[in-house]
């Protein structure tokens, strides 16, 4: 269901949180999903299937604007992306009903729950990463039918995750292309195109079962938009190195963060 909420003052931060939301997710290969729950719930006080709703809506024209930068800059790898897409739409028409299925508290713990995990699992990838660089090995590479079907899985998960739990659902994508040793920028750009087309296929599913608020997506992409122009724009001038680690490590440290407030605050 699609509905306009009353104006109230504290919505004029939300541009600002749009567009940092914009400018990080589009740098960082997410839609900012991630970062607009915690937001809605915590401080807007907005039920979790809302919340979820409404930041699906506003993701996406993150998406979109984020992905065409990135594609703009070669940093999309169009093959595997669409593998990913693929399966994503159907996890993410599946995620979309289960929302429908459990309660906003039941929601908003798992949505702490598992944003502590992937943050486990993307620093665990790391470390796996790095014991084997010591040992002389290289980085782990994922190739052939392996590629594909992890591709699959992972693109399948990350749709029910984007549906389930309005998030761009990254966290996966991202950690499978690591393993494939796929470089930071095109993870960064394939990923984000993977969120766009989980972001339009949950959007559809919520549309039948949940409830989306058009004032909330309005002050949030006025912001957003902007953000995402201007993300894979500054991407494009930073030299990846060592610049890798941090901002993963960062990333990791942020989910585990927004996790753990999610689960506690009532």
């Amino acid at each position: 269901m699609i509905f306009h909420s009353s104006f109230e003052y504290a919505y004029l931060l939300l541009p600002a949180i749009g567009f940092i939301v914009g400018l990080y997710g589009s740098m960082l290969g997410g839609g900012g999903g991630f970062f607009f729950i915690p937001i809605l719930t915590l401080l807007y006080n907005f039920p979790a299937q809302i919340s979820i709703a409404t930041s699906l809506a506003a993701s996406l024209p993150i998406c979109i604007v984020g992905s065409f930068g990135h594609y703009k800059n070669a940093n999309i790898d169009i093959h595997t992306g669409m593998i990913f897409a693929f399966f994503g739409i159907a996890g993410a028409l599946m995620g979309a009903k289960l929302t429908s299925l459990i309660s906003a508290n039941q929601l908003k713990i798992s949505f702490g729950i598992y944003s502590i995990i992937m943050a486990i699992i993307m620093l665990l990838g790391k470390w796996r990463e790095k014991q084997s660089l010591n040992k002389g090995l290289g980085k782990p590479v994922i190739s052939g039918v392996c590629r594909i079907i992890v591709s699959s899985v992972f693109g399948f998960i990350s749709g029910i995750i984007t549906g389930t739990f309005g998030t761009s659902g990254t966290a996966p994508v991202q950690s499978s292309l690591f393993a494939m040793g796929v470089p930071l920028k095109i993870v960064l750009g394939t990923s984000l195109m993977v969120s766009t087309v989980n972001n339009f296929s949950a959007i559809g599913g919520h549309f039948l079962v949940g409830e989306i608020d058009l004032t909330l997506v309005f002050f949030l992409t006025s912001g957003a938009i902007i953000g995402a122009i201007l993300g894979p724009k500054l991407l494009a001038g930073i030299k990846i190195g060592k610049t890798e680690n941090p901002i993963r490590l960062l990333y990791a440290l942020g989910m585990i963060v927004f996790g753990i407030i999610m689960i506690i605050k009532k």
